[in-house]
């Protein structure tokens, strides 16, 4: 076997390559004596160190990941064994696997990012999609801290994430008793405590709220009682509630900094931060909130469930994002805060004596949950939270492993192609990093913030809907976790429209796992955790704030059912006086078709049998060629795809799946003519915003779901050439269960009309109109 040279440690080091050389010339070679190398390295690389790339690599500079020196390269592979009796075969070919790994996991989450199984469409349109795979692969090249986790990689399309394992100590809650931060707690607890102000403090009213059995009941059996307001800058707002001491909120025209009752370092950070959004025309009175602002975060402060579903990411979108992490990190500060004041209490306490007045935790640490839909929504989350904790220039906070976060949630500016030409808001929604499947910890202290905490040590989980739909996994598998949500706080959905074009199956999913009494105790002290936890009742404490760009039933039925809080609920309820047809440019005749259904879940029957009965047969004639069939659901694509197979229609089809090549072809065909009928389904529009040239007739087989959509389509006409403005049409058919969609896209005064009225609607919309 040859010469052994460090003992059985060292043999399991080796490469099948390695040892066959140690078999056949009785030494290592020499490639692989790290002495030679370090002197050949000293040599080539004179000002480079060990300890320096070490430092640098721990640092949490605010600069960018650099790009990976041959030094770096070389040091990884000294300082990096194989686990196992690897081949180094399977070493070169890692990066391959790698990739089809990606692909596999492209193919399964599909659906949810908009991309098909090997499609090729416009890798540009659509920048930052292989950001988060050369990040990690950069990452993987530098040397990390000796305790950390390293194993990023991706093996058999599964993801084994980094957590940081340094800095477990520095930032637990239950054995933390840092002087400094100690005696700031509990100097600052015994002045609240001491004053009327704490205990009315929102935070603490709503934890300490102890609720009786029958009140409980009365939430799981009774409905809703509601009753409606109208605010200056919401609107129309429906408060409802179960419990019967029920009190209608108003609006506050004027807002004092200290009835906001925010942790003492928000209070001097907060007007520097959200600067940018305040106007000129603000009052005086009150510099820290826009109007909008203003009353959202009055409405959150009281701890009641929120509904907001006129989120605009072209003008209000940051402004919110601003002040619900705002009241995320301000409800963490103070538990934690609550948190570390009684370990110091108890810890001076005498020995033997008990209470239960330091029931103050959950039964596991996470307590804010953020679901968003892109790596760039959570880069800019955790810029605002360090912004919102560092109070001046001079007093940074320590941020762990931040660098690393920059390289795996950021994106190269560069990447995206100069030539690009998509809507205004197109380019805001696909702007950055937008990889749809991650997930990260975050914990934080009142002076340093830590970047992937292991989840069962974070205070606020950042993460997709397709993330956690991967870690809680389904019935019977054998890895799969969510305990950690058992004591959620705090759940904030944003951009909630954009999980109808992802998967909306992952929604549910999570909302089906979220406060459940945990499988494990996780080592928890059960003698600070609270009784509403111990009672199973975290669902009644939980707020819930959900941002849309719409109404949507389904964004409506999560709202209705799966938000219990025992304040109540406030949900958004404005009506469109003027809908999306208005912005329709070309002179074109709307015929809306009034199709009935006996319920919600037949229309989907019901609808798919007057396309083919009623209205398919009236475009069947030649003359009526170039026909852009608009079908929003994909299951719809797939069943109308499928009959007109076998119907043996002249038909082409485009969706989400569909590979660059074939798009291209389908494009061509409808174009010249040869193709009669083009499927065309949402989401691809969604994801891809291409123009449809050389559409003649238009059919939306169901109202789109997002309004300004079916204005678009409409417009894409006058990309024709040499057509004739009277021979153009579109058709659209409705139901009453679609009377938001309709709304949206023609008025409510038109709605109104036309669910009363049973008869076709013919509109002749102007581009004046």
């Amino acid at each position: 076997m040859g010469k052994r040279r460090g003992g059985r440690e060292l043999l399991r080091s080796l490469t099948k390559r390695q040892k066959k050389h140690l078999r056949e010339f009785g030494e290592e070679h020499p490639f692989y004596d790290k002495v030679l190398l370090l002197l050949l390295l000293q040599l080539c690389f004179p000002f480079q160190s060990e300890d320096s790339d070490k430092s640098s690599a721990e640092s949490d500079s605010e600069t960018e990941v650099d790009q990976v020196s041959g030094y770096h390269k070389l040091l990884a592979t000294l300082k990096t064994s194989p686990e196992s009796e690897s081949e180094e075969e399977e070493d070169e070919s890692e990066s391959e696997e790698a990739e089809e790994s990606e692909t596999e996991m492209d193919s399964e989450g599909s659906q949810e990012t908009g991309e098909g199984d090997g499609d090729e469409e416009d890798k540009n349109d659509v920048p930052g999609q292989e950001e988060a795979t050369d990040t990690v692969e950069q990452t993987l090249g530098q040397e990390q801290p000796d305790d950390a986790d390293t194993s990023c990689r991706t093996s058999h399309g599964v993801i084994e994430e980094f957590t940081d394992v340094k800095h477990e100590s520095e930032f637990s809650l239950e054995t933390n008793f840092m002087e400094e931060e100690s005696e700031d707690c509990s100097a600052d607890q015994r002045d609240s405590n001491s004053s009327q102000a704490f205990s009315e403090d929102p935070f603490k009213q709503h934890m300490d709220k102890e609720l009786q059995e029958k009140e409980v009941e009365k939430m799981s059996t009774l409905p809703k009682t509601s009753n409606q307001s109208k605010w200056p800058r919401l609107g129309q707002l429906t408060f409802s509630s179960t419990l019967e001491k029920h009190k209608t909120l108003k609006a506050d025209k004027e807002m004092d900094v200290k009835q906001l009752y925010l942790h003492k370092p928000l209070e001097s950070t907060w007007p520097k931060v959200n600067k940018q959004f305040l106007s000129s025309t603000n009052k005086p009175n009150d510099p820290f909130f826009t109007p909008l602002q203003r009353e959202l975060f009055c409405i959150m402060n009281t701890y009641q469930d929120l509904f907001y579903p006129e989120r605009n990411v072209l003008t209000n979108g940051e402004e919110i994002r601003q002040v619900y992490c705002l009241h995320a990190l301000n409800h963490v500060l103070k538990a934690n805060a609550q948190v570390l004041s009684n370990n110091a209490k108890r810890r001076d306490q005498k020995p033997g004596t008990d209470s239960d007045d330091y029931r103050d935790q959950g039964l596991t640490r996470p307590k804010v949950l953020m679901i968003v839909p892109f790596r760039e929504c959570a880069l800019r989350i955790v810029h605002i939270f360090i912004s919102l904790l560092e109070v001046n220039d001079k007093r940074k906070i320590d941020v762990s492993n931040k660098k690393r976060f920059k390289g795996e949630f950021g994106s190269d500016p560069e990447e995206k192609p100069p030539n690009l030409k998509r809507p205004e808001d197109y380019e805001a929604v696909f702007a950055g990093n937008i990889d749809d499947h991650f997930r990260i910890g975050v914990a934080i202290l009142q002076k340093s913030m830590r970047l992937y905490a292991p989840f069962y040590s974070s205070d606020i989980i950042i993460a997709s809907p397709l993330g956690m739909r991967t870690i809680i996994g389904a019935e019977g598998e054998k890895k799969r976790d969510f305990d950690f949500l058992s004591s959620i706080e705090i759940l904030i959905i944003d951009q909630a429209d954009i999980y109808l074009m992802q998967n909306w199956e992952h929604v549910l999913h999570l909302m089906k796992h979220i406060n459940l009494l945990p499988l494990d105790s996780h080592g928890v002290d059960f003698s600070r955790v609270r009784m509403l936890n111990l009672n199973n009742w975290s669902r009644f404490y939980r707020q819930t704030l959900l941002f849309s760009a719409l109404q949507d039933p389904q964004i409506n039925s999560v709202f209705n059912k799966h938000c219990c809080n025992y304040v109540g609920q406030v949900a958004v309820r404005n009506v469109p006086v003027i809908g999306s047809i208005s912005h329709v440019v070309v002179q074109l005749p709307h015929v809306f078709r009034r199709l009935e259904a006996e319920s919600s879940t037949s229309v989907i029957d019901t609808r798919f049998q007057f396309f083919i009965d009623k209205v398919l047969p009236e475009y069947r004639d030649a003359i009526m060629s170039h026909t852009l069939v608009y079908v929003p659901s994909y299951f719809d694509y797939v069943r109308l795809r499928n009959y007109f197979k076998k119907e043996d229609l002249n038909f082409t089809h485009i969706c989400e799946y569909t590979k660059k090549a074939a798009v291209c072809r389908a494009r061509r065909f409808f174009l010249k003519g040869e193709k009669q009928f083009l499927l065309f389904t949402e989401r691809f529009h969604f994801y891809k915003r291409y123009t449809i040239k050389g559409i003649r007739n238009l059919i939306f087989y169901e109202l789109p779901t997002y309004s300004h959509f079916y204005s678009e389509i409409c417009n894409m006409m006058k990309a024709t050439d040499n057509a004739v403005d009277a021979t153009w049409t579109c058709t659209v058919l409705y139901s009453k269960y679609d009377a938001q969609k309709l709304a949206a896209v023609v008025g409510i005064d038109r709605t109104a009309q036309m669910l009363q009225s049973k008869k076709n609607v013919h509109l002749f919309v102007t581009g004046e109109n």
